[in-house]
C-alpha cells in the first residue's frame, strides 16, 4: 500500500497558541493518531524540535562539512509529521483534513517515491 508523509508546518507569523489552546492541541493530536492506529494506517509519527538546534552534514567525498542552524533559509518550518498507509491520494488527504483540524494548522500531503 502506498506510504505518505502528512507534514505539519509552523510559521513564527502565527500567532502562539495558549497554553490551553496547546493542550487541546495535544489531546486532538492523540485522539487522532489513536484513529490512525485503529484504522491501521500508522506507520510512523513524531514532533520536532525546532530548526536553531538543527545540524546540516554534508558529505564532499572524504570530507564532511557540519553546520548549525536550518539548511532552508526561511521562516517556516516542519514541526512533525505523519507517515502513514493509504489506498490512494484521496484517503490520505482525507487523514490529513483529520490532522490539521486536530493540531490546529496546516498539513502538506506528499506520497513517497516507489521503491
Amino acid at each position: 500500500m502506498p506510504q505518505y508523509m502528512l507534514a505539519v508546518h509552523h510559521s513564527p507569523d502565527t500567532p502562539q497558541p495558549s497554553p490551553d489552546q496547546m493542550q487541546q492541541a495535544f489531546q486532538q493530536v492523540e485522539a487522532f493518531n489513536a484513529e490512525i492506529r485503529d484504522a491501521g494506517a500508522w506507520v510512523f509519527a513524531g514532533g520536532l524540535h525546532e530548526p536553531s538546534v538543527a545540524t546540516v552534514v554534508h558529505g564532499y567525498g572524504d570530507d564532511v562539512v557540519m553546520t548549525d542552524g536550518p539548511f532552508a533559509e526561511t521562516k517556516e518550518f516542519l514541526g512533525g509529521f505523519w507517515v502513514i498507509e493509504a489506498p490512494d491520494l484521496d484517503a490520505a488527504l482525507a487523514w490529513a483534513a483529520k490532522g490539521s483540524a486536530a493540531c490546529m494548522g496546516p498539513v502538506e500531503v506528499r506520497p513517497f517515491q516507489d521503491a
